[in-house]
C-alpha cells in the first residue's frame, strides 16, 4: 500500500532541506514529516505490547484531563461560531464529557484487539521451498481530516497499532483541539512507555497549502488517509497521484434507504429516525427510494418520521443531483432527497450511479425483494432493515477508523483499520 516506486530508507531522507521555492506551509509539512521519519523506527522497534500500553495510558488521561480538553475545544468552538460555521459543522467539532469518554473507551478496546500474526504460511514450493506472506509497517503515514477532534485520536492510535509514525493535518477550526489531544495525551502516553513522542506529529500551520503539501511527499509519507468534502479530497488524491504517492481517499458519503413496497410501517419509522440521529455525518440518511407502486402509502409515513426530526424533504422536481450530500450543504443539513423507483433493481442501481456507493439499506418484508437488492447494489456497506449509520469502523469491527473508503478497485475498502495500514511482504525460506 506504499507509493509507487523505491522509497529507500526512511531515517536517510529525513535531513533534505527545503527547495528555494518552497512556501513556508509546506515547510512546516516537510519538518513534521522528518520528525515522524526520524521517530517510525523507534515505534517498530518498542513493539506491540508497549503500544497498547501508551495506547491504555491515553485512555486514562483524556480522562484524567477532560478539563483542560474541554477547554481548548470550546475555545476552537467558540471561533467557529464566531466565523458563521453550519450547524452540522459544530456538532463534529464539539467535544463533551461524553464524547471524550467514548474516545477513552474506544482506545482501551483497540489495545486490547489481538492483532493478527505478522506472518503467515502461504504454501511449499515443488522444490520445497516455504512461501510466507509477511505484514511489515509502512514508515510514516500521513492523514488529512476534517474539522473533527475525534479523529485526531482514531487514526493516531491506528497508525501507532500497525507501527508506523503519523503526520496529521486537521481542518484549521479544530487545530486548537488536535494541539491538546497530541501534547497533553498522545504525546506524554508515548513517552511513557518508551515509545518515541515524536511518533504523532500535528501539522501545525491552517489553510490547505498544508494538505496539499503533505500528499506531495512520498519519500516521507508514501501513504496518506484523505477525508473530507468531496471536491478538496479528489484534488488531493489527484496531487497525490501525481507525485506517486498512495491516496485512501474519503471523498463523499450519504446514506441511501430503499423502501420496497413490501416494508413495514414501524421499520420505514424506525430506520428514517435512525439514520437522520447526525446530519453532519456521512452515513446519515442522504437519499430515500420508494417503490413507486407503494409510494403514497409508504411516503406519509416517512414523510412523518422526518417532520418529528425537523427534516425538510427535497421532491422532485430536483434542481440538484440525486445524490447531493446535505451534510455537506452547510445551513441546509436539515434535508432528504426523495424519489420514487420501480423496484429493488431500479432502486439499486439509481443508489449505485447517483451516489459514492457508500451504503444503502433495503426496507422490506420480503426476502426475495431484499437480497435483489443486496445483490445489486455493489457499495461499500449494504443493509437490510438496518440503518446505514452502522458503517463506521467502531459500530462494524469493534476498531476505531482513519476513515471509510469507497474505492471501485481492489484494496482497502470501506472502514480502514490498522490491519489495512501495512505493507504485505513475501518471505521465501530453504525446505525443512
Amino acid at each position: 500500500m506504499g507509493g509507487a516506486g523505491s522509497r529507500g530508507n526512511l531515517s536517510s531522507v529525513s535531513t533534505s532541506t527545503a527547495t528555494p521555492t518552497e512556501t513556508p506551509e509546506a515547510t512546516a509539512v516537510r519538518e513534521a514529516a522528518q520528525r515522524a521519519a526520524a521517530a517510525a523506527p523507534g515505534v517498530r522497534a518498542a513493539g506491540g505490547p508497549a503500544v497498547d500500553a501508551a495506547l491504555r495510558t491515553a485512555a486514562g488521561l483524556l480522562r484524567e484531563r477532560e478539563g483542560e480538553l474541554l477547554a481548548a475545544n470550546a475555545a476552537d468552538v467558540e471561533a467557529a461560531e464566531r466565523a458563521g460555521m453550519a450547524q452540522g459543522l459544530l456538532d463534529r467539532l464539539r467535544l463533551t464529557p461524553e464524547r471524550l469518554a467514548d474516545m477513552a473507551t474506544q482506545l482501551e478496546v483497540l489495545a486490547d484487539t489481538p492483532e493478527p500474526p505478522t506472518q503467515r504460511e502461504v504454501r511449499t514450493l515443488p522444490s520445497g521451498e516455504r512461501v510466507h506472506e509477511r505484514r511489515v509497517p509502512v514508515g510514516v503515514i500521513g492523514a488529512v481530516f476534517e474539522a473533527r477532534p475525534n479523529v485526531t485520536v482514531d487514526v493516531a492510535s491506528q497508525v501507532l497499532k500497525a507501527r508506523s509514525a503519523a503526520v496529521l493535518r486537521t481542518g484549521s477550526a479544530a487545530l486548537g483541539s488536535a494541539r491538546a489531544l497530541v501534547e497533553l495525551v498522545i504525546a506524554p502516553a508515548l513517552e511513557r512507555h518508551g515509545v518515541p513522542a515524536g511518533a504523532v506529529q500535528l501539522v501545525p500551520t491552517p489553510g490547505h497549502a498544508g494538505a496539499e503539501a503533505l500528499v506531495g511527499l512520498p519519500d516521507l509519507v508514501p501513504l496518506v488517509v484523505v477525508r473530507g468534502s468531496g471536491e478538496v479530497t479528489r484534488k488531493l488524491s489527484a496531487l497525490g497521484a501525481t507525485a506517486g504517492t498512495r491516496v485512501l481517499a474519503h471523498a463523499d458519503g450519504g446514506g441511501v434507504l430503499y423502501l420496497d413496497a413490501s416494508a413495514d410501517a414501524g421499520d420505514v419509522t424506525r430506520l428514517v429516525t435512525e439514520g437522520t440521529d447526525r446530519l453532519g455525518v456521512c452515513n446519515r440518511l442522504n437519499l430515500l427510494l420508494i417503490d413507486r407502486p407503494a409510494y403514497d402509502r409508504l411516503w406519509p409515513v416517512a414523510e412523518a418520521a422526518l417532520r418529528e426530526r425537523e427534516i425538510t424533504p427535497s421532491l422532485p422536481p430536483h434542481s440538484h443531483p440525486l445524490g447531493h450530500e446535505w451534510a455537506l450543504d452547510a445551513g441546509a443539513e436539515a434535508h432528504v432527497t426523495v424519489a420514487a423507483v420501480d423496484g429493488p433493481l431500479d432502486a439499486a442501481a439509481t443508489a449505485a450511479r447517483e451516489t459514492s456507493g457508500l451504503a444503502a439499506t433495503v426496507c422490506a418484508t420480503d426476502r426475495a425483494a431484499a437480497e435483489s437488492f443486496i445483490d445489486a447494489y455493489p457499495g461499500t456497506g449494504v443493509f437490510w432493515n438496518t440503518t446505514t449509520r452502522l458503517l463506521d469502523g467502531y459500530k462494524l469491527l469493534g476498531l476505531p477508523e482513519t476513515g471509510i473508503n469507497v474505492d471501485h478497485t481492489p484494496g482497502p475498502r470501506g472502514p480502514v483499520t490498522y490491519v489495512d495500514l501495512s505493507l504485505r511482504q513475501f518471505v521465501v525460506l530453504p525446505p525443512a
